[in-house]
């Protein structure tokens, strides 16, 4: 009979290996993460277990992801746990558990949401075993949580975005109580991690460096629901890629609300520019992208950095936001139009080839159709690769929802189209410049309309399908451009330049 495993006396990084099934459950739970965590998770595989014979089949359980790649990152982290205590993933919504990991940086996506959870009540009243989560942004809402609790009484658990390290516990607590159960935190200083993770992709992976926000623009609600900038210790980040690397991992994107202000609240205060270094000599990775940039923390030394490497893909999502000065100052950007298009002249100048992407709101209180203008100028001057819009969401909360001058939605439609215009016209122009070029392209997947081909990345984002064998996914393989279809390429595989690589 194999003896009980004491979960006090294992390493963090060793509780990965940890054989679930003879954790002592029947003692009291360790006081300290992520320990603590492994506890529950041996405890829930029982509750799992016994499910599973009540209902007759493997339970099956499906997570949902909303908005960014934080939200992706943390989705791994959810599905991690639950195949860890006995759960059959899925992606069929009709799974006994289905959790949505839920984005409210705009109300549509909240609306989204609802809509949703309207389906998955009819689910429920035909499998009453079925159970519901909701985690994520839009849960550290006040006035969400309290519609929940009076018109979504069918979920059964609800947490938010700082203690989603809990997940197992709060497993725990939902199979043992009756009737909705609800943990939200309002903040935290805690970054608990070494917690089992299902990658979406087994040659790539996002690294969480730094969760939180410390700049609050007026019209984002971020830094209410993710709390306040946390860094992760630099040996804890560089130890989590190493042991992806020796996992397959060839490519990582290093995750944050503003990556570069990494480090800035550590006892030993590091940059994130001295951090892509360090991570840049790790052998066997091959690719480390990141997101997200603001422009007023963007350094020389990073730019230095940028160019000097060997790893660090050449794409750069720099978000604009506006291009009129006024509704910067507005938004609290905290730069100017002049500051932030010198910041692209300076990053091109030094990185040629670099791709800039970036985000662009229209319709923010007291635009007019002039501050359209200035940021259809910014979009013309740089010549975004790709630009993602939106329409602003007024979110509750913010200081931009109390502002009184809010544009009218027939104008800010007007505006919204003449920038879109643009921006594909220009991003169009941006990619077709790589026609008739080799460029390496990380093999992802298996092209969804033709089988025949794969779909691939390049280094500035580019997305290339060519014909070749799904063995070749997750290979870096230099592809031909043969033809531009606009913001995507058909390539084709570059034999001569194969063979001198050894691929």
């Amino acid at each position: 009979m194999n003896s009980h495993i004491n979960l006090k006396n294992i390493m963090p990084e060793q509780l990965k290996h940890t054989d679930l099934d003879r954790v002592d459950v029947h003692c009291s739970p360790p006081d300290f993460e992520p320990q603590r965590q492994y506890y529950f998770m041996a405890k829930c595989r029982q509750y799992v277990k016994e499910e599973s014979e009540r209902v007759g089949h493997i339970l099956t359980a499906s997570v949902i992801t909303f908005g960014c790649q934080m939200n992706a990152r943390d989705s791994e982290k959810l599905s991690g746990i639950l195949e860890a205590v006995g759960y059959e993933l899925t992606e069929c919504e009709e799974a006994d558990f289905v959790i949505y990991n839920t984005c409210t940086v705009r109300d549509n996506a909240n609306q989204r949401v609802y809509g949703r959870l309207g389906h998955l009540n009819s689910l429920k009243k035909r499998n009453p075993h079925m159970r519901i989560a909701l985690c994520g942004c839009m849960t550290q809402e006040p006035s969400v949580i309290e519609k929940l609790r009076r018109s979504y009484r069918f979920v059964d658990l609800i947490f938010g975005t700082h203690n989603i390290f809990k997940f197992a516990e709060l497993l725990c607590d939902m199979f043992e109580a009756e009737g909705m159960t609800v943990d939200i935190w309002e903040d935290t200083t805690q970054i608990v991690e070494d917690l089992p993770v299902e990658r979406k992709y087994p040659f790539r992976s996002g690294i969480n460096i730094m969760f939180g926000c410390n700049n609050f623009c007026s019209y984002c609600i971020v830094p209410y629901v993710r709390g306040r900038e946390r860094s992760r210790e630099p040996g804890e980040i560089l130890r989590e890629i190493r042991e992806l690397v020796s996992d397959g991992v060839v490519e990582v994107m290093l995750l944050g609300q503003n990556v570069n202000s990494y480090g800035k609240n550590l006892k030993n205060p590091m940059s994130f520019a001295q951090l892509l270094k360090e991570v840049e000599k790790i052998e066997g990775l091959k690719r480390i992208r990141f997101m997200t940039s603001h422009p007023k923390d963007l350094s020389d030394e990073l730019i230095q950095v940028m160019k000097e490497s060997e790893k660090i893909c050449r794409h750069l999502h720099l978000p604009l936001q506006s291009g009129s000065t006024r509704i910067l100052k507005a938004m609290n950007r905290k730069y100017t139009k002049e500051q932030y298009l010198e910041l692209v002249e300076k990053i091109r100048r030094e990185i040629p080839d670099m791709a800039i992407t970036t985000d662009i709101i229209v319709g923010f209180p007291g635009e007019t159709p002039e501050d359209v203008e200035e940021t259809i100028d910014v979009v013309r001057r740089v010549r975004y690769d790709n630009a993602f819009t939106f329409i602003y969401s007024r979110r509750t909360g913010t200081p931009a929802a109390a502002m009184g001058n809010q544009v009218p939605e027939d104008v800010v439609k007007e505006g919204f189209d003449r920038l879109l215009k643009v921006v594909q016209d220009t991003a169009r122009e941006r990619v077709a410049e790589l026609s008739g070029q080799i460029h390496r392209a990380l093999a992802e997947e298996v092209n969804g309309q033709d089988p025949a081909y794969l779909t691939g990345r390049l280094s500035n984002n580019t997305i290339v399908h060519f014909k070749g064998d799904k063995s070749l996914i997750g290979k870096i393989l230099p592809v031909y451009l043969k033809e531009c279809h606009g913001f995507y390429y058909i390539g084709e595989i570059s034999q001569e330049n194969t063979e001198k690589a050894g691929v």
